[in-house]
């Protein structure tokens, strides 16, 4: 218990899914907690029931204004930044020749430019914090191609770099800044893709909250050694083919 006591995080797409797990761990290990997200029922919902540490903001990742207002609420809410989950992000399939662009730009607005956007409006106040943590989620698609999937392909593998690049811009201030990379995860985006098909060597997809611990590690303390890098969980999946 209180891993993270009393700093202060963003978890972007908070409000379901693998984003909730990681408010919800934040919470639990002494943070207090702002869930940026669209839905707003259920972010709101989801404040509610974390408690007087969490609170909720309406935030589109892609719309500069909208990052600059969260930011200043959290700040406004609990007093500072010390950590950012770059989480927020969507996936959608279809051979090249039929890929519609308006779902390439969308994709990488959300997941590579709302990555970019989230990180410029925190650092600042990150920073003025005396330094923290930026988390962005990327996926073991940001390590190897997936057919079909090129525009979340491309987005991942950007966001893979530009936490690099950040990371040594950043690295004076204090502020450090990881990306993590997970396999396939339980969550409403795989629900239909089943781990069997995909020769995951430990059997099995990612319980939410398996991946959220590897995020609070990087959250907290514990990493302070640790910038520019890729975190991989993903049952071994891109270590090579299984054996059977």
């Amino acid at each position: 218990m209180g891993r993270v006591q009393n700093k202060v995080a963003i978890v972007t797409g908070g409000a379901r899914g693998i984003g909730e797990a990681y408010a919800r761990i934040l919470i639990a290990e002494g943070a207090k907690v702002v869930i940026g997200d669209l839905l707003d029922a259920q972010g709101a919902s989801l404040a509610a029931e974390l408690g007087a540490n969490a609170a909720y903001v309406h935030l589109d990742v892609t719309q500069p204004e909208q990052w600059q207002a969260a930011v200043a609420f959290a700040v406004k809410s609990f007093g500072c930044l010390n950590i950012l989950v770059n989480n927020a992000g969507i996936a959608s399939a279809a051979p090249i020749t039929e890929f519609k662009i308006e779902v390439w730009r969308k994709t990488l607005d959300i997941n590579l430019t709302g990555t970019f956007l989230g990180m410029q409006a925190a650092i600042p106040e990150i920073a003025k914090a005396k330094g923290g943590s930026i988390i962005n989620i990327s996926s073991v698609e940001g390590l190897r191609g997936s057919a079909g999937l090129h525009a979340y392909v491309a987005s991942k593998f950007a966001v893979r770099g530009l936490t690099k690049s950040v990371a040594l811009d950043v690295a004076h201030l204090g502020v450090r800044v990881n990306s993590i990379h997970p396999g396939l995860i339980e969550t409403d985006m795989t629900r239909n893709i089943p781990a069997e098909a995909l020769q995951i060597p430990m059997g099995r997809s990612a319980k939410p909250a398996e991946v959220a611990m590897l995020m609070l590690f990087l959250a907290s303390d514990e990493s302070s050694y640790s910038t520019g890098a890729e975190f991989v969980i993903d049952g071994g999946l891109t270590m090579g083919v299984p054996h059977h």
